[in-house]
């Protein structure tokens, strides 16, 4: 158990340079297990969750290690399931994503329930989906689900949603069965796209990344691969974020911005300048910010896990901004705890809120809730007055490597109590 302390009103001055993708780092780990060769990871965070992949990966007999400050040897030669740690699968929502590898890799697959942050309802149901639709038989037993196949074969397959993890989960099965498998309503968030060309990589063959229709035809065997993954396109939204409401002197460096249009569009929406560079972007924010409308969606719109932060940012704004979150229908308990900050916010639904501002923020005893609602926490505390105190901080580090020496070295004041 962690907590931080913020000491707040400090102006943020100088270069953040963007981690490895969280979101890609998961998935592409995972998909390591489909080779018994080794593969090299590069741009990897030292985050949390992705040291319980690799406990993981570890507990099925797969060697995986450290080989510098970000990059992972995986090699998944003599792996099983009989050692698998149920109780990290227990602590990981991105545990659901060795659904596929293993099925693929072993025939047969045994998980209990995923944990991971309380955001609302998010159940297996797509995944198991598609995987059936594979060819897997499925039994779910208690809180665990069991499925298994003699053989895996190609087929149409039109998912029920726009699911990040299914896709994926999907992409890594069908990489290794046999005949064509189409993927209609497929994710193209960027971690899909990336997990995609690491499966290219190692030799599967996929047609159509970044889009919403995939052509992945089986192979017999995928090889071991080089990889680098791509920059955080949350982490870098955060910053960029943070940049808007701190009216600071901040650089964003090692980004994609092709990733980032729709962060780009809304802060311009808002009243923010933004100058962007081939890999870096710049936001100057004026004295009078406007409310906006903000709808989370399916990628290339507006991300579900900026939504926290630019919620933190609509404070600031001048009017009421309505936020719309369409994907999940627990993600607005971090209002409730900006108001104990002095926030003026409204929860209407599980997916409709209105904020009014501009209010002046003020230091008090948070709690992180969920790691997006944590780094909200974090911004807030940063503009407020005074001393504000986030507890449960261990949350923030799924997802934010060293999250408060990166920001005390641009001017920042954060200390962690353990």
């Amino acid at each position: 158990m962690s907590r931080l302390k913020i000491q707040g009103g400090r102006k943020l001055r100088g270069r953040l340079q963007v981690s490895g993708m969280k979101n890609a780092a998961t998935p592409i780990l995972a998909a390591a297990l489909l080779t018994d060769e080794p593969c090299i990871l590069h741009r990897i965070p030292r985050i949390r969750d992705v040291d319980r992949i690799l406990e993981i990966l570890r507990s099925l007999g797969a060697t995986a290690e450290w080989v510098g400050d970000h990059d992972v040897r995986v090699e998944a030669k003599h792996v099983s399931l009989q050692g698998l740690d149920r109780k990290a699968m227990r602590s990981l929502r991105s545990s659901a994503l060795l659904l596929g590898p293993m099925l693929a890799r072993f025939r047969e697959v045994e998980l209990p329930e995923p944990g991971g942050c309380i955001i609302g309802n998010r159940p297996l149901d797509t995944h198991i989906y598609a995987l059936v639709k594979l060819g897997a038989r499925y039994i779910k037993s208690g809180d665990a689900h069991h499925l298994s196949a003699e053989k895996l074969r190609g087929c149409l397959v039109v998912l029920p949603e726009f699911s990040v993890t299914a896709t994926e989960n999907l992409m890594m099965a069908a990489a290794l069965a046999e005949g064509t498998t189409v993927v209609k309503l497929a994710a193209a968030e960027p971690h899909v796209e990336d997990l995609g060309h690491f499966l290219v990589a190692m030799g599967a063959k996929i047609k159509g990344l970044g889009t919403h229709t995939l052509t992945i035809e089986g192979v017999p065997k995928l090889h071991g691969a080089e990889y680098t993954i791509i920059p955080d396109q949350i982490e870098a939204g955060t910053f960029l974020i943070a940049a808007a409401l701190m009216r600071g002197d901040l650089r964003v460096e090692g980004i994609r911005p092709d990733h980032l249009d729709i962060v780009f569009q809304t802060l311009e929406s808002l009243g923010a300048d933004v100058r962007v560079g081939e890999d870096w972007a710049e936001v100057a924010a004026p004295a009078t910010l406007q409310a906006f409308k903000l709808q989370t969606m399916p990628y290339p719109g507006v991300p579900t896990d900026l939504m926290a932060p630019f919620g933190v940012l609509a404070t600031q704004c001048s009017g009421t901004t309505f936020i719309h979150e369409k994907m999940f229908d627990g993600r607005f308990g971090f209002l409730n705890e900006l108001i104990k900050m002095g926030a003026n916010a409204v929860i209407s639904d599980p997916h409709r809120a209105f904020v009014t501002g501009p209010t002046p923020l003020y230091g008090r005893e948070v709690r992180s809730l969920d790691l997006r609602a944590g780094i909200t926490l974090l911004l807030a505390a940063l503009l407020a007055d005074g001393e504000t105190v986030i507890h449960d901080a261990e949350i923030i580090d799924r997802g934010y490597e060293r999250i408060e020496d990166r920001l005390n070295q641009v001017g920042a004041s954060i200390t962690r109590e353990e």
